[in-house]
C-alpha cells in the first residue's frame, strides 16, 4: 500500500549516513503522525519528536531550541549515524523555513550529521516556504488520503462503504453510528483544518465566505461551475478573483481541487471554468446526513458519489507525479476527466447511472486530441472497485 512504501522508504533513508531533509505534506487525519511514531520505534539512532500544532503559533526561538536539543543527541558513538528530527505541523511556525534554512546550513558547515522530518498538514503552505527559502534542500513526499485499496485492507470495508465514507482512518470506527460519524467528520476534520489550517495561517478577509464556498463545493462536486455562478449562489458582493484565491487555499489543505479544462493551450486551461472535485466523499456525505442505504437509493446522489470518488483518487493518486487531471466539455459534450503525462493523453467517462449512456464526448474529444486510452469506468466499462484499486500510471502505459 501507498502509506506503507512511504514508511519504507524513509526508514531506509534515515538508516544510511546522509544527511537529509524530508517532507511530508498533506491533509489532517492521514497518517503523517501516526508514521512519525512508527519511525520512532524503528529507527536506531537518537530521534526528537515535537510538534508545533497549538492554539497558538510557536515562534522561530522554539523552533531552534528544539534544532539544538536534536543536535545533542549526536555524540561520538554515533557520530556517523546521526539523530533524527521530526517536526509536525511545521508550517504553524513564523518564519519557519527561514530558521531551517540558517540551521540546516549552519550543520552543513560543521559537519554534523542530523537528519529532519518535516511534516505539514498544509500542503500549500508548506509548498511555499520550502521554495522560498530552502530549494535545493529538501526532498518532498505528499500524503493524500487514504484509497479505497488501503481503507480495504485496514478495515474490511467493501466499495459501497468506501464510496459513502471516503479515506479517513481515524474516522472508521465510526460509521455504525452515522450521526457520530458526520459529527467527527464536520467538527474534527472540516472545521478544524478551515479555522487552524487556513485561517490562522493565511489571510482571508471574508472567513463566511470561505466556509459557504467550501460547502457549495461540496454540494455541487463533479460539477462545472464558472465563477461568476458562485458569486450568484452564494449571494455575496466578492469577485472572481477573491474566489479561485479561496478554492486554491481549499485545496492546498486538501479539502476541494478545481480541475481545469483540457485545451491545447495552457492559457486557455487557466482561464476556464473549474470542475469542482471533492478530495475526500466523507466532505460530501457528513453535510447530506443520509445513511448508506438512503443514499443508494437516492440514484442522482449517489451517481454524483461514485464520480466524487473517482475523480478524488485520480487527482489524489497523482499528487507528486508528472500526471495532470483535467476534464473536457465543448458544446454540452463532456469528458469527466483527462489525464495528461507528457505527450500521453488518456480520456475517462464514468458510467454512474445518473446521466445517459451515450458517449458522445468521448467521441467528439478524441476526434479533436490525439488519445492513447478512451476509458470507462462503471458498468459496462471497467468496475468501479477495480478502477479505484489500479495506479493511475497503468492508464497511460
Amino acid at each position: 500500500m501507498y502509506k506503507r512504501a512511504i514508511f519504507h522508504t524513509l526508514l531506509k533513508r534515515i538508516q544510511e549516513p546522509r544527511r537529509f531533509i524530508q517532507v511530508l505534506a498533506g491533509p489532517r487525519q492521514v497518517g503523517k503522525t501516526t508514521m512519525a511514531r512508527q519511525l520512532m520505534e524503528a529507527v536506531p539512532i537518537p530521534v526528537h519528536s515535537v510538534t508545533a500544532d497549538e492554539p497558538t503559533l510557536r515562534d522561530r526561538t522554539w523552533l531552534a531550541q528544539q534544532w539544538e536539543i536534536a543536535r545533542l543527541k549526536i555524540n561520538e558513538k554515533n557520530r556517523r549515524r546521526g539523530a533524527l528530527l521530526i517536526l509536525d505541523e511545521t508550517q504553524k511556525v513564523s518564519e519557519w523555513s527561514e530558521i531551517i534554512k540558517r540551521l540546516w546550513d549552519e550543520d552543513t558547515r560543521s559537519g554534523l550529521p542530523l537528519k529532519v522530518v518535516l511534516l505539514g498538514s498544509s500542503p500549500l503552505l508548506v509548498q511555499r516556504g520550502l521554495t522560498e527559502s530552502l530549494a535545493g534542500r529538501f526532498e518532498i513526499i505528499p500524503v493524500t488520503h487514504w484509497s479505497y485499496a488501503e481503507m480495504r485492507e485496514a478495515f474490511g470495508w467493501d466499495l459501497e462503504q468506501y464510496i459513502l465514507y471516503g479515506g479517513y482512518p481515524g474516522a472508521a470506527g465510526l460509521i455504525d453510528e452515522h450521526e457520530r460519524w458526520a459529527r467527527y467528520i464536520i467538527d474534527s476534520l472540516i472545521e478544524t483544518t478551515i479555522s487552524r489550517d487556513i485561517l490562522l495561517l493565511t489571510r482571508v478577509d471574508k472567513p463566511a465566505l470561505l466556509r459557504r464556498l467550501f460547502q457549495l463545493c461540496c454540494d455541487y462536486s463533479g460539477q462545472v461551475l464558472s465563477y461568476q455562478k458562485m458569486l450568484g449562489q452564494l449571494h455575496d458582493a466578492g469577485n472572481t478573483t477573491t474566489l479561485a484565491h479561496y478554492l486554491d487555499l481549499l485545496n492546498g489543505a486538501g479539502l476541494i481541487s478545481g480541475l481545469s479544462k483540457f485545451s491545447g493551450k495552457r492559457v486557455k486551461q487557466r482561464s476556464s471554468s473549474p470542475k469542482i472535485q471533492v478530495l475526500n466523499t466523507a466532505l460530501m456525505s457528513a453535510s447530506s446526513r443520509l445513511s448508506l442505504e438512503a443514499a443508494q437509493q437516492d440514484r442522482d446522489y449517489w451517481g454524483r458519489l461514485v464520480e466524487s470518488a473517482v475523480g478524488a483518487h485520480l487527482v489524489n493518486g497523482t499528487r507528486g507525479k508528472n500526471i495532470e487531471v483535467f476534464y473536457w466539455l465543448e458544446r454540452n459534450q463532456e469528458v469527466d476527466f483527462v489525464l495528461r503525462a507528457g505527450n500521453d493523453v488518456a480520456a475517462i467517462e464514468v458510467k454512474s447511472g445518473r446521466r445517459r449512456d451515450r458517449l458522445l464526448g468521448m467521441e467528439a474529444f478524441s476526434k479533436a486530441f490525439r488519445v492513447k486510452r478512451q476509458l470507462l469506468v462503471g458498468e459496462q466499462g471497467i468496475p468501479v472497485g477495480e478502477f479505484l484499486k489500479t495506479s493511475i500510471e497503468r492508464w497511460l502505459r
